[in-house]
């Protein structure tokens, strides 16, 4: 799978929004219910919705993230295929400082949330979260 970052905003037709999320000094990582890996929040954009509409709109969805503040990251494109699926697309990714977390909704895919001290070893996706992670960490490092 082919991987790139870009600027935030540089690329345009977007098809995800990403979120690296942070609560109380710790990474939040959600863990999808068919799978035992983690990974952060995020998915595709609904009809009719811009990607920070479904940043926001995920974060509460896969974390239960109900006040926050969001950042423009980066943006990422994907060319390949996962487990089979083609991925192709690009994303806007966004960074989260979550103040409060009511837990995850009945209908989220995701069957709970961890909060990590640094970037677990068991990730979904890790041939690129850990390059956008990056990127987090230094935007985190560099707040007041």
């Amino acid at each position: 799978m082919e991987f790139t970052i870009h600027p935030f905003g540089s690329l345009g037709e977007y098809k995800y929004a990403d979120i690296i999320s942070i609560h109380k000094g710790k990474w939040i990582f959600s863990k999808h219910k068919m799978r035992t890996t983690w990974e952060t929040q995020g998915g595709h954009i609904e009809e009719g919705e811009t990607p920070l509409e479904t940043a926001k709109r995920e974060l509460y969805e896969e974390a239960g993230a109900v006040d926050f503040d969001l950042e423009p990251l980066c943006d990422y494109a994907l060319n390949g295929y996962f487990n089979g699926k083609d991925v192709s697309g690009n994303s806007q990714v966004y960074f989260a400082v979550v103040h409060s977390l009511a837990g995850i909704p009945d209908h989220s895919e995701m069957e709970k949330i961890c909060l990590f001290d640094a970037l677990p070893q068991e990730l979904t996706y890790p041939s690129f979260i850990g390059s956008v992670f990056q990127l987090a960490v230094e935007k985190q490092r560099l707040k007041p």
